[in-house]
């Protein structure tokens, strides 16, 4: 817009008038734009409001996440692990409960690794070869040629749980280069161990395929095998456990034991209650609702700042002053965290709400309460979470939240307020293009009359001259 004024001023400020009608339209317009320039500033204090709408909502939400996930009734089950020996690792899950095992570990582990004899080609045409599982299936594959690398590249693409790789065996008598093919199983333990057999499935079945890591300088390097412990060893009772991987998934409830050694001494794994982490999740509830109430009253904070050079003082509200939504919400978040249950009051597990609406945790309180009634804290725990999971949810569900529902329509607000922006954009456009032709035309008129001026004294002076 400013470029159509200022090539449109050049061609008509004051040729004929002198005056400068630039700065008249400018002036003019200035008058015009308040309307807009009106409708610009709400536009701005709109959009700080439903940011701040959004933070503050943002703020609940992560609350009742919390909220949901305290108010579980095994919250404060949270277990540590530990393990006698640096070769054993353990991990506790949710379902952990406290308890110990012993065990020694009796093998680790192994994927099957075979290699064939030296050889220069597979074969001299492309011959089938029959992978062998050890539940007995059989995978037969034939090679686009006899030689190593296609052999290679048909038992890869296979997929029989095998894979192969070309490894240089020196030279024949003869100069040639040979190889061995290295077949590997694709996967740990006693199911993983395989056959390979140069001929079909049915030659396998009949007897009359030959094992290719049986043959002369051929042998299975490693054999297949399952990682395996001993429970309770040395005792009428005891128990060997296996598994495919050094992973054994559940050896207690929600406990997955992982080695990488064998033992002859016992290793012993222990579960414990993790003291530390079940403070965490009652913390972690009071700093949610904390960080809540301290973002609500920065930005419902009036501040008065005063000018160094006039000495005027401003009076500013903050962006969330007023709101009913979000201050009814924070009444009903606080008033929940505080709210006694089952008569008993949250202060009790170390909860506690200052004269300033904030909440304190009280570490040594909690702690205290927890060894000496694990249920019992459980519970309060379990029911202050609750009740301020419903009010965050209330007020900050995706759908039908208070504050979401707000958010939804200060948007709508701001939509309609850029429509009418956009409006009268387009209106105070054409109202400077009639003001600059307006003004053009008068320098055009003026012009006509300067000449008409110029020719009645020039006949008038014709006249003159003439009776003279």
């Amino acid at each position: 817009m400013s470029s159509v004024s200022s090539s449109s001023s050049l061609a008509i400020d004051g040729l004929v008038s002198g005056l400068k009608t630039t700065d008249l339209i400018n002036s003019l317009m200035t008058i015009e734009q308040v309307p807009q320039t009106l409708l610009k500033t709400k536009l701005t204090s709109t959009n700080s409001f439903i940011s701040s709408l959004q933070t503050i909502n943002g703020l609940v939400q992560s609350l009742a996440t919390k909220a949901t996930d305290a108010a579980k009734p095994a919250s404060l089950d949270v277990f540590t692990a530990k393990s006698s020996a640096s070769n054993v690792t353990v991990a506790a899950g949710t379902s952990a409960a406290a308890g110990s095992v012993s065990f020694t570990v009796g093998a680790t582990a192994t994927a099957q690794v075979g290699v064939t004899a030296a050889m220069t080609t597979w074969s001299v045409d492309a011959a089938p070869l029959t992978i062998v599982g050890s539940d007995g299936k059989q995978t037969t594959v034939t090679p686009a040629s006899g030689s190593l690398d296609d052999t290679v590249s048909a038992i890869n693409k296979a997929g029989a749980g095998v894979t192969a790789t070309k490894v240089a065996a020196g030279t024949a008598a003869d100069g040639t280069k040979q190889y061995r093919l290295q077949l590997t199983a694709t996967k740990t333990g006693a199911a993983g161990a395989f056959e390979v057999y140069r001929g079909t499935g049915d030659e396998v079945t009949a007897g009359t395929a030959t094992n290719v890591l049986t043959g002369t300088g051929a042998a299975v390097v490693t054999a297949a095998q399952d990682a395996s412990v001993t429970l309770w060893a040395g005792t009428a009772a005891a128990q060997t456990v296996t598994s495919a991987s050094n992973t054994f998934t559940d050896l207690l409830p929600g406990v997955d034991v992982t080695v990488s050694q064998t033992t002859t001494d016992p290793v012993t794994v222990t579960i414990g209650r993790d003291s530390s982490k079940a403070q965490a999740v009652a913390s972690g509830l009071v700093d949610a609702i904390n960080a809540i109430t301290s973002y609500y009253g920065q930005n419902t904070a009036v501040t008065t700042t005063t000018s160094p050079t006039t000495g005027t003082a401003t009076t500013t509200a903050g962006v969330l002053t007023g709101d009913a939504t979000t201050r009814d919400a924070m009444q009903r978040l606080t008033s929940t965290m505080s709210a006694p249950v089952n008569g008993k009051s949250p202060s009790s597990i170390g909860i506690v709400v200052t004269k300033d609406g904030d909440f304190t945790f009280d570490a040594d309180v909690f702690q205290k309460a927890l060894a000496a009634d694990p249920q019992g804290t459980q519970a309060m725990l379990s029911g202050v979470a609750a009740n301020v999971g419903a009010a965050a949810t209330a007020a900050s569900d995706k759908y039908t939240g208070s504050i979401t529902t707000s958010i939804t329509g200060q948007q709508s607000v701001a939509k309609d307020l850029t429509t009418q922006i956009d409006s009268w954009t387009d209106r105070l456009t054409m109202r400077r293009a009639t003001l600059q032709t307006q003004y053009a035309a008068l320098e055009t008129s003026l012009s006509k009359l300067q000449s008409q001026s110029s020719w009645l004294a020039g006949q008038l002076s014709g006249l003159s001259s003439s009776s003279s």
